[in-house]
């Protein structure tokens, strides 16, 4: 067998790909699912912290800060162990499906927060004065007034988060959840070859990349707004 033929045989097997596909597309769904649940939630809670944090109540903020602190100085891994495999002695039992939302989704709301936090901070105090000078309260200025242009100029530090942090969906393989990672690498022990590894590399470029692009995109359309 040469080198060639060789590498074909343990990263592009026809039978083994055919064989596992089923479960590595299960994985996708599930990797998909996640990777959703995490952006819709992680960014609402950050967007809902920032707004909190506006209003400068010292004890509210110094709890965000803690959080946000935290989330931020802890690898998303640690957290996921912590919760799958600590929780039970406290007598608080979560599925591994659920950890994994529930860590993911509190790491991108820390940075998310901090991100909204900058943007909030970015306008000019002469913005604020303006609305509130019209007889707008400071809920309705926040909203219509501030929002609105803090939002536009995070874009694109929340992208590159975002995608940043739904990649670590992989994590989950390491508490059992069904995931992408988690198929292939179960496929790969049960058929002694790499060829579910690659069908899962090709999946992960399959959904990343048009997300990538798609963040890249969204770039060139703030910055060509900002000029």
């Amino acid at each position: 067998m040469t080198r060639s033929e060789r590498f074909i045989d343990t990263f592009f097997k026809y039978d083994v790909m055919q064989q596992y596909w089923p479960d590595i597309l299960s994985g996708l769904f599930v990797t998909c699912q996640i990777a959703v649940l995490v952006v819709v939630c992680g960014l609402a809670l950050g967007l809902c912290l920032a707004i909190l944090r506006s209003y400068r109540f010292r004890l509210v903020n110094f709890c965000i800060i803690v959080f946000i602190d935290l989330l931020r100085a802890l690898p998303p891994l640690v957290l996921i162990l912590i919760l799958y495999f600590g929780l039970p002695n406290i007598g608080v039992s979560l599925s591994g499906y659920v950890v994994l939302w529930l860590v993911l989704t509190l790491v991108l709301a820390a940075f998310a927060e901090e991100i909204f936090w900058a943007g909030i901070l970015s306008v000019p105090q002469g913005q604020w004065q303006a609305a509130r000078s019209t007889g707008m309260s400071y809920f309705k200025t926040l909203i219509y007034v501030v929002l609105p242009q803090a939002i536009r100029m995070t874009i694109a530090p929340l992208t590159n988060r975002t995608i940043a942090i739904t990649k670590n969906t992989a994590l989950g393989m390491v508490i059992g959840v069904g995931e992408l990672l988690n198929q292939a690498t179960t496929a790969q022990s049960f058929a002694g070859n790499a060829s579910p590894l690659m069908m899962a590399t090709i999946a992960y470029l399959l959904l990343f990349i048009p997300v990538v692009y798609a963040g890249r995109r969204i770039e060139q359309a703030y910055a060509w707004r900002k000029r």
